[in-house]
């Protein structure tokens, strides 16, 4: 069975956090940055920023622990971030080049 990533993003202020759940991070970064999807929460609250991530060894375990996240208090994910990511910087700024954003 495939290994999996769950992930959080945030728009440009940090106001607005969504979780998601992948088996291929970098390619779902890409698509949440281009806007494949119009009309997504991801699309219409300009989320594309990557936050935090973590890889286990199988989706399953992602999913579990994206559905676990996502009850969270917002409070709960933010410390979970900023332990990480103290700056809430990008983390995949870097992964791709320009012209892959176009």
């Amino acid at each position: 069975m495939k290994g999996g990533y769950v992930y959080i993003m945030t728009n440009k202020h940090n106001t607005t956090l969504y979780t998601g759940v992948t088996s291929l991070i970098m390619k779902r970064m890409l698509q949440h940055k281009k806007g494949i999807f119009p009309g997504s929460f991801t699309d219409q609250f300009l989320c594309h920023k990557l936050v935090w991530f973590q890889h286990y060894h199988t989706i399953t375990e992602a999913i579990a622990m994206e559905k676990r996240i996502k009850r969270w208090r917002r409070t709960w994910k933010e410390k979970m971030i900023s332990e990480r990511n103290p700056e809430w910087r990008d983390l995949c700024e870097g992964w791709y080049h320009p012209r892959d954003l176009e």
